[in-house]
């Protein structure tokens, strides 16, 4: 892209369609090649356009405005929905959480982004029939297979929303890093949302209290609940208006968290040896185990989707890398104990999702250390890496539907 760049400096219409074509990319490039170019009147004026930040906030058009408050009003009620119908929470919310949140973030990127009909189509009626399939699932608190489902499900309409981010460009590597650049602003822009909210809600219950009057209850079921279903969509309104607001302020999260979460699993892998914990016989300790695995997994992805924006720094990538191979000792240990388990007393269906589950990490993680070893030597190697995320991250997604809506079906709904 950079001799693309180059050609096309004094051809306008051509840059700018090779800017549409993978902004991010252009980007990237773009201020690789500026120091070399900055004479030039049309990189001067490219550069303005790629790397101002306005000081001010942006609310958007008045459509996006609408769009947010309609959206967020639609997520309080299907919140709400066990109290207008007198419906069990404990029946609704484990199999209807997602639904609160992902359908309204899907529609919101559908609508702008302009994505094609037919992925729209094609989202719509995944999200309806994950509606219809987990409602009409036998209703058996002691089901695995249920249980599987119900946590399987958020993540496989999350693999939606990111086919409706994508649009047009479902096989662009980095407009898949993309989405889980967003994600990862979106956890940051939403917490402090929830932290404000949290703030307010107690200033505003200690004020009414002083006058004698209670209004947790109602303050919780008609207020709360609505906010807590905003937030992500507000959360994503404003990254997607303001990048600048947490763009920043990821990286740093993730460059500081990455040497304390290395330097935590290796010590905690010593204790685990040290105190004897089996997590070949001990069920609870290797369901733990796995949990571990999937947030490291979750931090790795992260702060390599950050890193991949730029050539990161040869230590940064040193410690990606060693993280990456304790995590596969840990994934190894994971996975053997699973399998050891399916020998001695046979498959079951979260033995199941579990195996497969660790061997798709474990071949993630494979790639990923190499491209990393690789980059270690070459930083510029830092793409690669970030392609074998994206590469695996429709595997996952294809993963969640199996467990979510095959295994129900394989395990006779067990």
């Amino acid at each position: 892209m950079i001799e693309q760049i180059k050609n096309y400096l004094d051809n306008p219409n051509q840059l700018e369609k090779l800017y549409r074509e993978n902004k991010t990319a252009f980007k990237k490039e773009f201020n690789t090649l500026y120091p070399d170019i900055k004479e030039n009147t049309i990189a001067q004026i490219w550069n303005e356009r790629l790397n101002f930040e306005s000081d001010e906030i942006s609310w958007g058009t008045k459509n996006e405005l609408v769009f947010v408050i309609i959206a967020s009003i639609i997520a309080g009620v299907i919140a709400k929905l066990p109290q207008f119908f007198n419906l069990l929470p404990e029946l609704f919310y484990p199999r209807n959480i997602a639904f609160v949140v992902f359908p309204l973030l899907a529609a919101y990127f559908a609508w702008k982004q302009n994505t094609p009909v037919k992925k729209n189509i094609i989202a719509s009626i995944a999200i309806l029939v994950s509606v219809l399939f987990i409602n009409y699932l036998p209703n058996n608190d002691q089901s695995d297979t249920l249980i599987l489902a119900c946590i399987h499900l958020p993540l496989f309409l999350w693999a939606m929303l990111g086919f409706t981010y994508l649009g047009k460009d479902i096989k662009n590597n980095q407009r898949r890093l993309d989405f889980l650049r967003y994600n990862g602003d979106l956890v940051v822009m939403t917490t402090i949302i929830l932290i404000a909210g949290v703030l307010f809600t107690m200033l505003t219950i200690n004020l009414f209290r002083l006058i004698d009057i209670p209004i947790e209850e109602f303050y919780f079921e008609n207020i709360g609940i609505w906010g807590l279903a905003a937030a992500p969509i507000v959360g994503t309104f404003l990254v997607q208006t303001n990048p600048q607001l947490v763009n920043k302020v990821s990286p740093v999260i993730a460059k500081i968290f990455t040497p304390f979460v290395l330097v935590t699993l290796f010590v905690y892998l010593i204790a685990v040896i040290y105190t004897g914990k089996d997590p070949y016989n001990d069920r609870e300790f290797l369901l733990i185990f796995n949990m571990l695995l999937i947030g490291v997994m979750a931090i790795i992805f992260f702060s390599i989707a950050e890193s991949s924006k730029i050539s990161g720094s040869k230590i940064t990538t040193i410690m990606l890398f060693a993280l990456s191979i304790v995590t596969i000792i840990v994934n190894g240990i994971a996975l053997s104990a699973i399998i050891f388990r399916i020998s001695e007393w046979g498959i079951t269906p979260n033995r199941f999702a579990v195996l497969g589950s660790n061997i798709l990490i474990l071949l993630n993680l494979l790639l990923m250390s190499y491209r990393l070893f690789k980059t270690t030597k070459d930083v510029n190697e830092i793409e690669q890496v970030g392609n074998s995320i994206a590469f695996f991250l429709p595997v996952y997604s294809l993963w969640t539907m199996i467990v979510t809506f095959v295994l129900p079906l394989l395990f006779n709904f067990k």
